[in-house]
């Protein structure tokens, strides 16, 4: 017979064992408010026993003495019946709750313990101290097994460890040392070995169950503090009484009863407290048993099981539950302690991120809104909870929003858009508004749209000051300098368009090639500065006379410019190259060596059709020769080319009469 430890012994173990735990170096302000507490301790009449502190660990030794001798002794007082041996589950508690280098220290204690309890009930000093050395042996094998390291403690909430534990402490460790049992039976004692090893194997894997789980809970659960309200005692009242008059008679068998008192037990004051009221059942139901008494003494033929075998698969049941139901509200705790976290890591987020987090289904309806949105807008969360996506955005950005929310209804996972958005003021601001597909966490059908959205009135004033800066850039590296016309990169562009327009239209386009006559004695008699003057002069009489959208005056090179009319006929373009000489000569700029006495310029005009197989060069080249003619033909004038031959042969001079001439000499 295995008996029950008292539970004044246990509440002797249960304060010094916590002691033996490592404890972490303390910095010196954690010393120095240990301090205080104890000042305050001191004065409340709390202060801790200060040899306790000094002498943990031999008082813990003695602890353990104590508590295995008292249970190896209280076996003697019912041997012919084998129900828990608890001893060994005392003893493997105090090896998983210290550290590895003081297990020799322990097991040297436990070995005389047992060694002491059982020569006190056996005179059989050779076979107690054999049993001795078994117990011993196996208590170091579920140790070592489970202790994979030096430093981890006893988890019985933990699925995994509690898997350990049954299949090395319950399982493996008395399984072993029954076999060596069971032969030491059949060989010496001429026993059954098979009922040795079922006696053996049962009864200390059940002590081990029952009993290790429930010290290691009671040394570090804080019992005394689960006490502190004294509503927690109706729960451990309850418990006792049932188990009284559950055990007390033996008329109605209803030992089932105890099972949820002992999970009310368990689900109001945690593990440790389940676990006194466990050992407290195993007692009193021991106790009855032996005796005769109880709902598991009687003799009933629908069982051929013994008695004592029934109250341990009764509590083997009951730990059973306990383990398995504490395991779920571990992992409960886990998951709430975990959605906790996230819950205020969410709230931390979203309230303190510069972007607006809105969360909102498919038809625009709003049922989350950050309290950024009142900073970046000036309307409330409340507010905007109250109105629709696109209340609030540009009419022109509407059609944007809609067209990302139909690629998220078509399986796109997310979309960017920029728009803008009223304010509470009248103004609006640009927004960057990153949406993400939300999908129901069971079904994964979309179920909403999660819209970050982003202030960007900043960047978007930076793009529109980087385009003004770069058109500017754009338009100087396409401007003449000096004149302010168009200079020849930006000439040979337009020809280039113009051209391709003009053939695709089957349009005339002209162009006239202006070059100012006898400029260099000008520049040599007036000096550059007159001579850029008089550039920038001729410039303002063609823009005078160039009046049309499409047409362009360009500086060519030099004091050569040059004009390109599309959609012009040689007539017009005749025509305007007269009135662009014409208004040059009525600003009468002096030229003392000119035979007119004032700047005057020729002009070459070429006009065609373009068509395939001719380029834009050819017209140049044509109103280049053109010019070359007029030159020749004393200046002053505008000649048209031949667009019929490549090199411009066959031009017509406008010359003006010789008296206009004389009299403007």
């Amino acid at each position: 017979m295995t008996p029950q430890i008292c539970m004044e012994t246990m509440e002797s173990a249960w304060k010094t064992i916590p002691l033996a735990l490592p404890r972490p170096n303390l910095s010196d302000k954690e010393r120095e408010r240990a301090k205080m507490r104890e000042r305050a301790a001191s004065i409340t009449g709390r202060r801790r026993i200060p040899w306790l502190r000094k002498h943990g660990y031999a008082a813990r030794l003695g602890g353990c003495f104590l508590a295995v001798t008292v249970a190896t002794v209280f076996v003697g007082f019912a041997p012919e019946v084998n129900l828990i041996w608890v001893a060994n589950g005392v003893l493997l508690s105090y090896l998983l709750l210290s550290p590895r280098k003081r297990w020799t220290a322990f097991l040297s204690v436990g070995f005389a313990a047992q060694a002491a309890g059982t020569l006190l009930v056996n005179p059989h000093w050779q076979m107690s101290l054999i049993l001795t050395a078994l117990n011993l042996a196996e208590v170091l094998f579920s140790a070592l097994l489970l202790r994979g390291r030096s430093f981890e403690l006893p988890r019985f909430t933990d699925r995994a460890y509690l898997l350990r534990f049954i299949a090395f402490a319950v399982v493996a460790g008395p399984l072993a040392m029954g076999l060596i049992y069971a032969l030491m039976s059949a060989l010496w004692l001429h026993c059954n070995p098979g009922a040795a090893l079922l006696r053996w194997t049962v009864a200390d894997g059940l002590g081990a169950a029952v009993v290790t789980p429930a010290c290691a809970a009671i040394f570090r659960a804080r019992l005394k503090k689960t006490l502190s309200c004294g509503k927690d005692w109706i729960y451990v009242i309850l418990c006792a009484a049932v188990t009284l008059a559950v055990f007390s008679q033996a008329h109605v068998p209803v030992p089932f009863l105890l099972y949820p008192f002992l999970l009310l037990v368990l689900l109001r004051m945690g593990l440790g407290w389940a676990a006194v009221a466990t050992l407290f059942v195993a007692a009193v139901g021991s106790w009855h048993t032996i005796r005769g008494e109880g709902p598991f003494a009687l003799s009933t033929p629908l069982s051929l099981l013994e008695p004592s075998i029934l109250l341990q698969v009764f509590i083997a049941a009951a730990m059973f539950m306990l383990y398995s139901i504490s395991v779920v509200l571990e992992q409960q705790k886990a998951t709430e302690s975990r959605l906790q976290e996230i819950a205020v890591l969410h709230k931390m987020v979203t309230e303190n991120s510069r972007d607006v987090i809105v969360l909102a289904d498919f038809e625009g309806h709003r049922s989350y809104v950050s309290p950024a949105a009142e900073s970046v807008s000036g309307w409330t969360s409340e507010e905007l909870l109250a109105m629709s996506s696109t209340e609030l955005m540009h009419p022109e950005d509407v059609h944007k929003a809609r067209a990302a929310v139909r690629e998220l209804r078509a399986g796109s996972e997310g979309a960017m858009i920029e728009c803008r958005v009223r304010k509470r003021d009248g103004e609006y601001l640009w927004v960057e508004a990153a949406l993400r597909l939300v999908r129901d966490p069971v079904t994964g059908v979309p179920s909403g749209i999660l819209d970050t959205i982003r202030d960007i009135s900043e960047r978007k004033r930076s793009e529109q000051q980087l385009q003004e800066a770069y058109r500017a850039v754009e338009a100087l590296a396409l401007t003449d300098g000096l004149t302010g016309l168009a200079n020849r990169r930006k000439f040979d562009q337009y020809l280039t368009t113009e051209w391709r327009r003009s053939m695709r239209d089957r349009q005339p386009l002209s162009l006239l090639m202006l070059d100012v006559d006898l400029f260099k004695p000008y520049n040599d008699t007036y000096g550059h500065q007159r001579g850029d003057s008089c550039l920038k002069q001729i410039a303002e009489a063609c823009m005078d006379v160039v009046s049309r959208p499409g047409d362009l005056v360009a500086r060519f090179g030099g004091e050569e410019f040059i004009v390109i009319l599309p959609n012009t006929e040689s007539e017009g373009a005749m025509q305007v190259a007269n009135e662009i000489c014409e208004a040059l000569r009525s600003r009468r700029l002096p030229h003392s060596g000119s035979p007119f006495g004032i700047v005057t310029i020729s002009i070459g005009c070429a006009t065609m059709i373009p068509e395939f197989g001719r380029h834009a060069p050819d017209l140049i080249a044509i109103a280049d020769h053109a010019l070359y003619e007029a030159k020749h033909d004393g200046r002053n004038q505008v000649c048209i080319g031949n667009p019929t031959e490549g090199r411009g042969e066959g031009t017509q001079s406008s010359t003006l009469p010789k008296a206009a001439t004389d009299k403007m000499a």
